[in-house]
Formats: C-alpha cells, structure tokens, sequence
C-alpha cells in the first residue's frame, strides 16, 4: 500500500514538473497589434460596430474579419489612428453603424424608477445600482455613453446627458506612440 503511494506522488510530482515546464516554455501571449488596436478604440463597449465590445472587434480588425471604420464612438479620429497604426488609407465612417455623438453619461430620474433591474442587466461595465424595486443610480464616471440601458427600461426614465470636456474628465483621445529619437 506504501509503495502504491509512493509511485502515485512520484508520478504526480513528475507530471506536474512537466506541465510547469511545458507552460513556461510555450507561453503564448496575446497578439500586441490587438492591444494597439484595442487601445485605440474608445472603450466604450457599445456594440455598434456589429460586435459586443471594443476587445473582439480590435481581434477581428487585427484578423481581417472587420473594417476600420465601424465605430461611431471613435469617430472620423479614431479611423485615422486605426489606419495610422496598421498602414492602410483610412476610410470614411461607415454610416450604417451609427454617427458620432458627443460623449455623454445615462442619468436615472429617481421619480420615475420603478427598480426593475433592467437596464442593470444591459449596462456593459457596471455602471449602475440599484436592488429589485428599488430606484437605480448611475456611477457617473464609469458610463461610457454607450446607451444600452435606454431601450429595455419600461417607464422611459434614463436619458442620456452631453458632458462637456474639463479638466476632471479630460482624456488624451488617442495612446501617444513613442517618438523614437535619432542616435
């Protein structure tokens, strides 16, 4: 019986040595174009551009499987980046996905919510709380403007409000590559 368990941890420890050595080995990492591409996007995870965030469509443009020019939210700027960073003639907004819209935060009339939960169910990124027939709330600086919680409320108590770019919510809209300087 001793002996049984002795092979068994000797085949566990060996097995486990190799599958250590093996994932350090073969390591994978993730394509750094879709991170490019990726950090580009505006991450609004609106879903416009035909997929369901800002990450699978970076991994369909970096594939080939998508154009340039799908995301509304990125508008005429964020083609030209996208077209900068891969080499191509960037292209006009492609209109059938939407038009760019100033950026813009989901307010909550709390006279109105009747806490069905619905738009927290569609909020992409968690923007919202609330509990069951209990009024929501929108956690301003996680909206992204993408207005997925619009449609699904019952009683028309979300609207979306233009914010106007300050100090407090003033982003560079596109990463800054690195200039490399002459030797």
């Amino acid at each position: 019986m001793l002996i049984a368990l002795l092979v068994m941890a000797g085949l566990a420890l060996a097995l486990g040595a190799v599958l250590g050595y093996s994932s350090i080995k073969f390591k994978v990492d993730g394509d750094p174009l879709v991170d490019k591409i990726d950090a580009i996007l505006p991450q609004t995870q609106c879903g416009q551009c035909g997929f369901p965030g800002c990450k699978p469509y970076a991994q369909a443009i970096a594939s080939g499987e998508a154009d340039i020019n799908q995301c509304p939210p990125g508008g005429e700027p964020g083609v030209k980046a996208l077209a900068d960073l891969l080499g191509v003639e960037p292209k006009p907004l492609n209109a059938e996905h939407g038009t760019p819209k100033p950026k813009s935060v989901a307010v909550i009339d709390e006279n109105t919510c009747i806490g069905c939960t619905l738009c927290i169910q569609a909020c992409p990124v968690d923007a919202i709380l609330g509990a069951a027939k209990h009024m929501h709330t929108v956690i301003a600086s996680e909206c992204t403007g993408c207005e997925l919680c619009v449609a699904p409320c019952p009683v028309d108590c979300i609207s979306m409000q233009p914010i106007g770019e300050h100090v407090d919510n003033w982003k560079w809209r596109y990463p800054v590559f690195e200039i490399k300087q002459a030797a």
